[in-house]
């Protein structure tokens, strides 16, 4: 549970807080995921030292998709498991969080490779975990497609509650903010306070709610629970997977984004979308502008 308070000027200070980590998610069938991230996405599969019965998928020495085994008779539509940052200081980051209202573990977690890490659930019961890497990092050959997790993103109902944890306690700050209408921001986008990747919001609902809403479909809801890999162009990226045969079971082509940005949606074997995304915008965005820098790489 989080009780998040208002920040204070004293206290335990803030770790710096610059990097996603990765996104865990569920798999109905791992093979056919570690197909999709290690062939069609060039990840470099690994043994997953939080979780023996799962795999970690690496875009780089310190980003990741965490892809887990579905529970036995778990009937949810949501493959969303967490989300994590990365922390240069796990112990501390849990001292500052705790002396800020949140409810921390008693201690950390300490995998066999030496990363530690521990989590906490926002405001609306997204688990985020807080991981600092271990002291030798994985070989991890650079990716032709991507090496940047750049974002990740997920379903909110109460853009103000989360902003307390987000915004008032970790201090991340507007990135960009839009949607399908002008006038009516969904896609909420900080940026981490000490970086250039960001989380994004996904509105839906009504503020009065929580969870998945009874009439989305796991397909929306995979769609919305995502994340981003940073490319230079994404034609070229597209061109790079057409020719590479890592295409199949997809339907979507490039196209240019509400916030003016190049992207491309490709969906895991579980609905979970990866989204190719440049780290710049060609024009005016729809919405809002951009209120922060760009990724460069």
């Amino acid at each position: 549970m989080l009780l998040p308070t208002a920040s204070s000027a004293q206290g335990p200070a803030r770790p710096p807080l610059a990097s996603v980590s990765h996104i865990a998610v569920y798999a109905a069938d791992p093979a056919k995921s570690e197909r999709f991230y290690v062939h069609d996405l060039g990840a470099v599969k690994q043994p997953d030292p939080e979780q023996s019965s799962g795999a970690r998928y690496y875009f780089s020495p310190t980003q990741f998709v965490e892809v887990l085994p579905l529970p036995a008779g778990d009937h949810s539509i949501n493959r969303l498991a967490h989300v994590a940052f990365s922390t240069a200081n796990a112990a501390q980051m849990r001292t500052y969080l705790a002396a800020h209202g949140v409810t921390v573990p008693a201690a950390l977690s300490t995998a066999p490779d030496g990363s530690r890490w521990f989590s906490v659930t926002d405001p609306e019961g997204t688990v985020v975990q807080f991981m600092q890497p271990p002291a030798k990092l994985p070989t991890v050959p650079v990716n032709p497609l991507s090496s940047h997790i750049m974002h990740f993103g997920f379903i909110v109902h109460n853009r103000a509650n989360e902003d307390r944890f987000y915004k008032g306690i970790l201090r991340l700050k507007p990135y960009w903010e839009g949607g399908m209408k002008e006038d009516h921001p969904t896609w909420i986008s900080l940026q981490l306070p000490d970086g250039r990747d960001w989380i994004e919001y996904m509105v839906v609902g009504t503020p009065d709610t929580k969870g998945i809403p009874a009439d989305m479909s796991a397909a929306n809801l995979g769609v919305l629970n995502h994340f981003a890999l940073g490319v230079p162009d994404t034609r070229t990226a597209y061109t790079l997977l057409w020719n590479g045969d890592r295409l199949q079971g997809q339907d979507q082509v490039p196209k240019i984004g509400r916030d003016a940005k190049w992207q491309l949606n490709l969906l895991d074997p579980d609905g979970t979308r990866a989204e190719l995304m440049e780290f710049h915008a060609i024009g005016k965005p729809c919405c809002s502008p951009f209120a922060a820098p760009d990724p460069e790489k």
